[in-house]
């Protein structure tokens, strides 16, 4: 007797790369230069792991840890974080889980996930300027990769 089995083929997604990495990290910064703001720019991958990280000199120092807490928060809750922080207020259905966590959320906008084929492969955080500027420059930095 013989069976038949259909298969359905998935096309292999390309994971984000360092060569997506740094296109997204540059475009970042060129959008934060060109408002004149100076910003940290970090780069995860959907395991939440850095890929790249970026200070510029004149950025205050904490901008590296929040642009980093940004990204890890956008991937780990595939959303922008700019959409969360509602969420996280004392009558928000979130409000205990920024400390939930060993790794601590953090939920200003400045994150944002990155897809591919609709499907997550990593995130952008900005830190440094206000948040609605850092959700601007990340998103900009997102459009410009294209994925």
């Amino acid at each position: 007797m013989s069976t038949t089995t259909d298969t359905v083929t998935t096309p292999a997604l390309t994971p984000l790369t360092s060569t997506d990495a740094d296109i997204l990290l540059t475009a970042a910064r060129r959008a934060a230069d060109a408002a004149g703001v100076a910003v940290s720019v970090s780069v995860v991958d959907a395991g939440g792991h850095l890929l790249a990280f970026r200070r510029d000199d004149r950025a205050v120092l904490i901008s590296g840890e929040t642009s980093t807490r940004k990204a890890y928060t956008a991937v780990q809750l595939d959303a922008p974080t700019a959409d969360l922080v509602d969420l996280v207020k004392p009558e928000g259905p979130f409000h205990s889980l920024p400390t939930a966590l060993e790794r601590p959320l953090l939920f200003i906008a400045g994150g944002v996930p990155v897809h591919r084929a609709g499907r997550l492969i990593g995130a952008i955080g900005v830190g440094g300027g206000a948040p609605e500027q850092d959700h601007s420059f990340a998103t900009a930095a997102v459009a410009e990769l294209g994925a």
